[in-house]
């Protein structure tokens, strides 16, 4: 009990910053057309934030199955590198179940609360660190969703802005810290931009919500930055048996 009471301590300050993003969430859900009761239930069945907001955009613009299922995939798609890292941490005898529960809440933030600590992370204490994020995240979308009805049409903007503001704040200080971060930032938004503006290729801007586009462009500049990763691993391994030779 102890531990579990530790894990909703330390999730707590996580389920105070969910509260305002995921307003933003609700609030945008009911005006593409969901009512407040979808809403919740998209953000208690999914703790996806990057995923939700792209998901409700795709299903809006009338983006076919098979999109909307890969823009998700490829966007959610570090959610699955941070559950192979943490899994090598939870105790050995957790039982399948268990792991299965604790994967449903792997966060960015819980992820990172839970790769801090020392020991071993068990059951009792993962289960009280997700317990507040969910609860923050699902309260912030009903919250937004029953407001949306309140709120000027300026007011509504401003929230619309501010979710801009929480990506730019994501980006920016790995991107200050790692050139390749930055280059596959820039790369990206460059593509994306062509598949909005450029006529030929803003097809895939237009069509259903612009998944597509997002695919591409997080594909593809991540590609490249792990190309020029390896390029300069190579060519280290070069010079390195070079001057073994000599």
């Amino acid at each position: 009990m102890n531990e579990f009471v530790r894990g909703v301590k330390k999730g707590f300050p996580i389920c105070l910053g969910y509260i305002p993003v995921s307003f933003t969430f609700g609030l945008i859900a009911v005006k593409m057309g969901f009512n407040p009761l979808e809403a919740t239930i998209i953000s208690l069945t999914n703790m996806a934030s990057a995923g939700q907001f792209a998901g409700i955009r795709l299903i809006e613009g009338g983006a076919p199955y098979i999109e909307l299922i890969i823009t998700t995939f490829v966007i959610n798609l570090r959610y699955m590198l941070m559950s192979l890292s943490l899994s090598q941490k939870v105790a050995s005898d957790l039982p399948f179940y268990k792991r299965a529960i604790m994967a449903f809440c792997i966060t960015d933030e819980v992820f990172a609360l839970a790769a801090m600590e020392k020991d071993e992370v068990r059951f009792p204490f993962f289960g009280g660190l997700m317990i507040t994020p969910i609860f923050g995240w699902t309260l912030g979308t009903f919250l937004g969703a029953v407001a949306s009805s309140l709120l000027s049409p300026m007011l509504q903007g401003c929230f619309g802005i501010a979710l801009y503001c929480m990506f730019i704040a994501i980006i920016i200080p790995p991107a200050r810290t790692g050139r390749k971060v930055a280059i596959a930032i820039i790369l990206s938004a460059l593509l994306s931009c062509l598949f909005t503006y450029v006529p030929g290729l803003d097809v895939l801007g237009k069509s259903g919500g612009g998944g597509w586009a997002i695919i591409i462009s997080a594909i593809v500049g991540a590609a490249v930055c792990a190309s020029i990763k390896e390029v300069k691993r190579f060519r280290r391994r070069q010079h390195q048996e070079g001057g073994a030779h000599v």
